[in-house]
């Protein structure tokens, strides 16, 4: 072991830290799934932490008063030790940091902990428990995700077991991780420390947006913590919740694994709309892999490898998005109705290479790829022929280097994103959507073929360079850990937003039949030497210092700030067209001659110069900055009864797929045509906005569509973006406790987050008089003169959400043999828009994003999740997870007959309608009691563990989901009311829609280990 030199410096001022960052910007940080250790020791001691596993050594020294803190530390079991009879085992958590007292250890066969079993030797170890932390979240252990049922090979599965989180899967199969009120996007997941954050689309991460896959091989995750609020400043690009996961690395032993696991349409049970067809979907879903690790030169150098692979044929079912009008539609379209399918396939790798020539030194290499092949967009009103062949890839590369010293430890990490997600329509040509008349128009029936908007090309790709310095050694009125640094990405933003191949007619559906010919067609219709594909070379760069700062025994402060800083060139540097700044100061057709169309949209509170860029009146934000606070109080000084709280900022960002719009749709744009049918009149009008034509088949032929159109902007709409454009963010704030009662570890939170500033686009047209409203209706026919209508975007949406969480985790040991978790979480959440979909960027329904009400957000009122995990009898582990949740409320515009007033006030639009958001009454019971529950779902698991020789071992295993086939509808039937009087119970759920999880299912694994 090499000798080192004790580093030791009174810490300064805080305003002398912060210069030193700014001035040495070599010293950079990152988010961390690294463990710290501190404690207690004798004076002036040196410190040695030796990795049981893979052989790995970190050295320091305690201080003066004895207090020592050893940082960067890969999650495993250590053997600690502080000289002569001052040695402990312990086992370090994912992101955690872990409080140990060498002062006075006890003997190694004393230790009153948990079992682990490396490498084939048998260690007695402490696992460390985290209370000592503001952060409100917890830890999925290993345990958990093996020994809990698993419906899916997804490893955020189990984020469901920290209160505030929900994971879902949907009718289509896709999955999706959630907290609070804010949108999936608002998530941000950090495997070994590097953020897999998804800039483009939603889903939060790269490769979750639309998808049945996984975002990694779950052989490949050690463990993983979750924190709903009040992370650390070393957080970035998130306002919900974040997910740190360690990856596994390969140990002086050599192990592996290879597993498989089945289910078909003979093992699940038939869904709502196979009962209400009856007819079963044949269905299967296999999934399969293998890791393989071990030592290249022990105790320096290690490899391993993880693979997993998804079949999937899942059912769905394509339902009537209205009902009562299914016979009205003709006979080929009524025939696409009822149960469908989605084939799927993926092949998902990981490697990593660890080398560590030194105690000081350790390199890493690491690569992933993903690649899906997958038919999607099926169910609900889409049927068959308007699906996707959807292709989504994901390659990630890192190179890491970690440097340790007795007082400071550095991380510099190199890596590289190449993430794309490129759907296309099934059926090229003509689409076809049925929908109904009157007030409800544009409501669609069903869908036959798609829009051009469903042929799209979205996706990041770049390198970036951040670095982790952490001072462990520092004194002033205590301990101190500090962090500092910054990150810099250079990413290369794709979006494609539409193809020139399909075309959507809408057809009119009345109690007489659907019409013969089309009211409406959406084309697309692109602009000569302009490609339809919008690109911007990103740049990012975050810096923060973080302060952990243990004051005495009892209290430790956790204080931070970050600044982010975002330049998006082909939003700043957009130049709005010519063509279109002009068509502003023209005559507005349809107002009192000399008003110009600026003049009108001025009159409605629109100034068209706060949307107009000339390339140079827009810049980029510099005031994103981002206090964190948070502390914990030990009441008693021994880590069983621990208050805690804390308050922060932490900005998001603006997906591009919202950004680019402005650009894409003066590329290729999707212009609507109008044709006067008896159902839906038009008066014939070329130069209308949407113009209006006579119908001739020949507009059947997408060429002579087009043809329509060429050098004629009519009926193109255009996209514009507010010049002081802001980052999303959120402000949170808890307060909770923490205690050990027993073998329990417990926790009661109050948290509330509210976010604000998220990018909204409203209909920006205008009557001649400025309204919004005339006869109960929006001015769609008011738009640009010389093109179509005129869609804004600005700063707007907020989400509010109250939560009271609770949480008992009773670890399981080897000597328990069991273990548990209960998650309770109540919610009170609000949003300022009616969709149900909080990813959906779009409000139509009132003039401003400022004059919708604010509703109950789609968050069920209770949901409680409990597991169990135990050691049987003859070699089985059984596990148990019971999920239950209110019903989750459905939001939309009601419309219930209403006199229309012209003009939003009071919650109610100008139309007479209003945004609202009702539950439906609960579908069903839990053993007792009424029909409270929206979402039920009690699974199983049993495995049966077989030794074959030595360390060879195999298991079958035996996973029942949904045991008692409850079923969890996600669709609405809405009666909403008439003669402006709202019915009693205006939602209620499907009975023959679709469901939310799966259906009764046994799923069946085995599977081979070494």
């Amino acid at each position: 072991m090499s000798s080192h030199k004790t580093f030791k410096k009174r810490l300064l001022p805080a305003a002398v830290v912060a210069a030193m960052v700014v001035a040495a910007p070599a010293i950079v940080m990152a988010q961390t799934s690294d463990a710290t250790l501190r404690g207690s020791a004798a004076p002036d001691t040196t410190i040695t932490a030796r990795n049981v596993a893979t052989g790995a050594v970190r050295v320091t020294r305690s201080s003066k008063d004895g207090s020592f803190a050893l940082v960067g530390l890969p999650p495993g079991t250590y053997q600690v030790d502080a000289g002569a009879g001052m040695q402990k085992t312990v086992t370090l958590s994912v992101a955690s940091i872990g409080t140990i007292d060498l002062r006075a250890a006890a003997p190694e066969a004393a230790a009153p902990a948990g079992t682990k079993t490396l490498g084939g030797v048998t260690v007695s170890a402490v696992t460390l428990p985290e209370v000592t932390t503001s952060e409100v979240g917890n830890i999925v252990s290993l345990r958990d995700i093996a020994a809990l049922p698993a419906a899916s090979r997804n490893f955020l599965e189990f984020a469901d077991i920290v209160p505030g989180m929900v994971f879902t899967r949907d009718a289509n199969g896709n999955t999706s991780l959630r907290s609070g009120a804010q949108a999936s996007s608002n998530i941000n997941v950090y495997i070994d420390g590097v953020g897999q954050k998804n800039y483009v689309l939603p889903g939060g991460l790269t490769g979750q947006n639309a998808s049945q896959g996984n975002p990694f091989p779950q052989l490949a995750i050690g463990e993983y913590k979750v924190i709903t609020s009040n992370y650390k400043a070393e957080y970035d690009q998130i306002s919900s919740a974040a997910v740190t996961a360690e990856t596994k690395s390969g140990t002086n032993e050599f192990h592996g694994d290879v597993f498989g696991s089945f289910t078909n349409t003979r093992l699940r049970a038939m869904t709502p709309a196979e009962q209400a067809a009856h007819d079963k979907t044949q269905s299967h879903e296999k999934d399969y892999g293998f890791d393989l690790g071990g030592p290249i030169v022990k105790d320096m150098a290690h490899f391993f490898i993880a693979y997993e692979g998804k079949e999937f044929d899942s059912p769905t079912t394509v339902v009537p998005g209205v009902t009562g009008y299914t016979s009205y539609l003709p006979a080929s379209v009524q025939s696409q109705l009822g149960p469908a399918s989605l084939p799927f396939k993926e092949n998902d790798w990981f490697g990593k290479l660890d080398f560590e020539p030194t105690d000081r030194d350790r390199f890493e290499l690491s690569g992933k790829y993903r690649h899906e092949t997958s038919i999607s967009g099926l169910g609900g009103v889409s049927t068959a022929t308007a699906g996707l062949n959807t292709l989504n890839t994901d390659k990630r590369f890192d190179l890491r280097w970690d440097h340790s010293a007795y007082s400071w430890f550095n991380r510099l990490q190199f890596t590289y994103e190449d993430a794309f997600f490129t759907p296309t329509p099934i059926l090229l040509g003509d689409g076809n959507a049925y929908t109904l008349t009157g007030a409800q128009l544009h409501t669609t029936i069903l869908q036959t073929g798609n829009s051009p908007l469903a042929q799209q090309n979205k996706g990041q790709k770049g390198p970036a360079i951040q670095d982790d310095l952490t001072f462990n050694d520092l004194e002033w009125n205590g301990d101190h850990v500090v962090k500092m640094g910054f990150k810099y990405k250079a990413v290369k933003l794709t979006a494609q937003d539409a193809g020139d191949s399909n075309a959507l007619f809408n057809y009119a559906v009345t109690t007489a039949g659907t019409e013969a010919i089309p009211y409406q067609v959406q084309f697309g219709s692109p602009t000569p030497g302009i490609s339809p594909v919008a690109t911007s070379s990103d740049k990012q760069l975050g810096l923060y210092i973080q302060d952990d700062w243990t004051v005495d025994d009892h209290l430790t402060l956790n204080l931070g700030v970050r600044w982010d800083y975002e330049k998006t060139p082909s939003y700043l540097n957009y130049v709005t067209p010519a063509n279109v700044v002009a068509a502003f100061g023209m005559q507005d057709p349809k107002a009192p001659a000399g008003q110009t169309y600026a003049q009108t949209l001025a009159l409605g509170g629109v100034n068209i110069n706060d949307y107009i860029s000339t390339g140079h009146n827009r810049h980029p934000k510099t005031n994103e900055w981002q206090p964190r606070f948070g502390f914990s109080y030990d009441i008693n000084g021994d880590q069983r009864h621990v208050v805690f709280g804390g308050v922060g900022r932490s900005y998001d960002r603006d997906l591009y797929e919202s950004l680019q719009v402005e650009q894409t749709k003066q590329s290729l744009s999707q212009p609507t045509l109008l044709f006067n049918t008896p159902a839906v009149p038009c008066t014939v009008d070329h130069n209308a906005s949407p113009p209006c034509y006579t119908w001739d088949p020949s507009y059947l032929n997408i060429p002579t569509l087009q043809g329509l159109v060429a050098g004629s902007n009519a009926g193109k709409e255009v996209d514009l973006v507010n010049n002081n454009l802001k980052a999303p963010y959120s402000d949170q704030f808890s307060i909770g406790m923490r205690n050990q009662v027993g073998d329990w570890n417990t926790s009661a939170t109050l948290a509330y987050i509210s976010s604000h500033d998220g990018l909204v686009y409203t209909l920006g047209n205008r009557y001649p008089d400025g309204s919004f409203w005339q006869g109960g209706s929006q001015p769609w026919g008011n738009g640009i003169p010389g093109f179509g209508s005129l869609i804004i975007g600005n700063n707007g949406l907020e989400t509010h959400t109250k939560q009271f969480l609770l949480s008992a985790d009773k670890p399981y040991t080897k000597e328990s043999h069991w273990g548990a978790t209960i998650a309770y979480t109540y919610s009170d959440t609000e949003q300022n828009n009616d969709n149900a979909d909080p990813t959906d960027q779009y409000a139509f329904d009132y003039e401003w994003i400022g004059n919708y009400p604010f509703t109950s957000s789609g968050v069920a009122k209770h949901r409680l999740v409990m597991t169990g995990t135990m050691d049987g009898p003859w070699g089985f582990v059984l596990g148990a997870k019971l999920t239950l949740s209110t019903p989750i409320p459905d939001l939309n515009l009601a419309c219930y007959g209403a006199t229309a007033t012209n003009v939003d006030s009071g919650g109610v639009a100008g139309s007479g309608c209003r945004s609202a958001a009702v539950a439906p009454p609960g579908s069903g019971r839990f053993i007792i009691g009424g029909k409270i529950f929206g979402y039920r779902d009690l699974d199983f698991q049993a495995t049966k563990n077989f030794k074959i020789y030595g360390n060879l071992n195999a298991y079958v295993r035996f996973d029942l989901i949904n045991a008692f086939n409850w079923n969890n509808y996600v669709d609405y039937l809405e009666t909403w009311g008439s003669n402006g009087v709202m019915n009693r119970q205006p939602v209620v759920y499907n009975p023959t829609g679709d469901i939310t999880g799966y259906p009764r299912t046994v799923k069946l694994s085995m599977g081979i280990s070494f």
